[in-house]
């Protein structure tokens, strides 16, 4: 009975976090570029139960003899949390300051049976490389060409972008021309195993060490479009039918938790009570 007790709880804890996962998901609907955290749930290994006995007299020499009993599953986990590369639609926005990523051709890698991914190269406050799909960009008030949330946007050689406004335009190859003839090209990095990357806040990855040039690397193709923006992959729809099946699930193993705890109480309070 007490394994039932953390079969239920492992139950519990599993839909509770795909919950909260979904609910993620769901909060960054609208938010450019975010890429739909995805999981899957896994039951523990099976145990093998089996009764053990020792032979009864008047055998001299005992010897311990074992009963199959059969298997037992130990419940379940929720074993990884994966972000979804899939493209996000484009809205035009006709700001000069948008810029989308479109993914025409991304070779798939033949270890891992996913295509790879392309992203925007930003820096952090502590000068740190991350990535991110959001081309929500904007310019400070020296003119560095930004991220919403502050960090600067590199060109393909690593270095900050500076423009003296934002009547700038951008080409489909990541090209940029100032109003005063400055130049630079847009910085894309391509991972050809995006699952590496660790997920952190306000859109960006971090990769284990620098990511190839996008416009260098062979067989990628892809198009940037200024004055677009990648919507979130988000299906709100899907998420929503997918967060009333946890939900559901959960109440379910609630019910077998206080179901197990009734059965334990009148085994206390009942069984051997002398009349």
């Amino acid at each position: 009975m007490l394994r039932g007790f953390y079969t239920a709880a492992s139950g519990m804890l599993a839909q509770q976090r795909k919950t909260e996962m979904l609910a993620n998901n769901m909060a960054n609907v609208n938010t450019p570029g975010f890429k739909a955290d995805q999981t899957s749930l896994r039951a523990f290994p099976e145990m093998l139960l089996k009764q053990m006995a020792e032979q009864p007299f008047p055998s001299q020499n005992r010897q311990s003899s074992f009963k199959t009993i059969g298997a037992l599953n130990t419940g379940v986990y929720l074993q990884e949390t994966m972000p979804l590369f899939q493209q996000g639609s484009l809205k035009e926005t006709t700001l000069n300051t948008d810029v989308a990523l479109l993914d025409i051709n991304l070779p798939i890698n033949p270890d891992t049976g996913w295509a790879g991914s392309v992203f925007f190269t930003v820096k952090n406050a502590n000068g740190e490389t991350r990535y991110t799909r959001n081309g929500n960009f904007t310019l400070d008030s020296e003119g560095y060409l930004t991220t919403g949330s502050g960090q600067y946007v590199l060109d393909d050689q690593g270095n900050q972008i500076q423009l003296s406004s934002d009547q700038f335009q951008i080409s489909e190859d990541g090209n940029i021309t100032g109003a005063n003839g400055e130049t630079a090209r847009l910085g894309v990095g391509y991972s050809d195993d995006p699952m590496s990357l660790v997920k952190e806040g306000d859109g960006l990855f971090r990769a284990d060490g620098e990511l190839a040039n996008a416009y260098n690397t062979a067989g990628v193709s892809i198009k940037l479009q200024q004055g677009f923006l990648e919507q979130s992959n988000v299906d709100s729809a899907q998420t929503m039918t997918e967060m009333m099946t946890a939900y559901r699930a959960f109440e379910a193993n609630q019910k077998i938790l206080q179901a197990y705890d009734t059965s334990l109480q009148k085994t206390v309070n009942e069984v051997g009570r002398i009349g």
